[in-house]
């Protein structure tokens, strides 16, 4: 059974890219599995940055003329009255036994006998080419991006499927570290630079509580990134005790969580549109895993994750955020408990269980398809 698996952001360091990196892994033995693209990748690269096995996987380039020019792909651009410029992925995935929609691009149709489209968010509302109601089956990330897209597009999400979390970390002393994981989005939408007002307002409120504390922020980016200079430039020197780390390969990143700890995520802060809302947060359960006590939003998937005050914390405002902080930074006991706390609900979201869902899936998927067989598949794409 041949699956095609499009995924327009393949080239940047994400979670939503390793969400679906993994479920190409776990099949790559069973299936024959091909990346679609729009711009080249190796995968060999990418393989190495969620520390996976790629190995089997074959990439495709299918180029969409109309965002040649521009490094990110906006669905937002295509409207009423415009050729659907993704039309060039609709034909490209009626070679495929299965196609799999992996990072939310709506205006895809799917011309498989089987497709899956994966939903970590509907950040769009269903206007020009929407095309989502026409996918076999709806995954969704959690519970907060089920609610959504049954309340934005009027569908029911087929199945929940949590993100896969893998990260173990070394096992080193923690150290007086806090860690915030999260890409440098050109939006601003992680919040990284109110992190960083939020720990220098803490050191000079309480600077004998706070002696010899750190911040280091993490993240992937692209190049000519406007909101990465204002972070670095916020960020100021070393002595302000702020390190901003960008693109770092995995064994650098498993090795901060391990000395971590406590971990921050802020993204949501002060928002009232739920797409700029963390949809789950895979770096806050890597954290976890790791033992960081974590400190996060109050809302989106967030909630999903972390149990106030048994495996974490959660905060409305940086004045809780700092308050949950200080707690922590003053009780070593109680940052002790609550890192016990976080590893062992991290646990709900290993990559283990991710991986069996994902193969129960397949396994029904590949009943279907034996019983559609192959040429009725075919007859039905040369058909439409």
């Amino acid at each position: 059974m041949s699956i095609g698996i499009y995924d327009h952001a393949l080239h940047v360091i994400g979670g939503g890219q390793k969400y679906v990196a993994t479920m190409a892994s776990a099949l790559q033995d069973r299936f024959d599995v091909t990346y679609l693209v729009n711009k080249d990748v190796d995968l060999g690269r990418v393989a190495a940055w969620y520390g996976l096995d790629l190995s089997r996987c074959k990439l495709r380039l299918v180029e969409i003329p109309f965002f040649a020019r521009r490094e990110w792909i906006d669905s937002s651009r295509v409207d009423y009255g415009m050729e659907n410029p993704f039309d060039a992925v609709a034909r490209a995935s009626a070679d495929y036994d299965v196609f799999v929609n992996a990072n939310m691009l709506e205006k895809v149709r799917p011309r498989a006998p089987i497709s899956v489209f994966v939903c970590h968010f509907p950040d769009l509302l269903a206007r020009a080419h929407f095309a989502v109601d026409q996918y076999t089956i709806v995954v969704a990330n959690s519970r907060y991006t089920s609610e959504w897209i049954r309340k934005r597009w009027g569908l029911l999400a087929t199945l929940l499927l949590y993100p896969p979390v893998d990260a173990p970390g070394p096992a080193v002393p923690k150290e007086r570290i806090i860690l915030s994981v999260a890409r440098f989005e050109p939006s601003g939408s992680k919040k990284q630079i109110e992190l960083v007002n939020a720990f220098r307002a803490l050191r000079k409120a309480f600077p004998d509580d706070l002696a010899g504390w750190r911040l280091v922020l993490a993240g992937g980016s692209l190049e000519r990134n406007p909101y990465l200079r204002a972070v670095r430039s916020s960020a100021g020197s070393d002595r302000d005790g702020i390190e901003v780390r960008v693109n770092i390969p995995l064994d650098e990143l498993l090795r901060w969580y391990a000395r971590s700890s406590i971990f921050w995520h802020a993204c949501g802060l002060c928002e009232t549109d739920p797409q700029l809302v963390e949809h789950f947060g895979m770096t806050t359960v890597e954290a976890m895993q790791n033992g960081c006590a974590a400190v996060v939003i109050d809302g989106g998937g967030q909630r999903e994750i972390v149990e106030h005050g048994a495996s974490g914390f959660r905060f409305r405002t940086l004045d809780e955020l700092c308050l949950h902080t200080l707690r922590l930074v003053r009780d070593g006991g109680l940052r002790e408990s609550i890192q016990r706390g976080a590893r062992e609900r991290a646990r709900r979201f290993g990559r283990g269980v991710f991986e069996e869902r994902v193969l129960a899936l397949f396994d029904l998927i590949e009943r279907e398809y034996r019983n559609v067989g192959p040429s009725e598949g075919a007859e039905a794409r040369e058909a439409d």
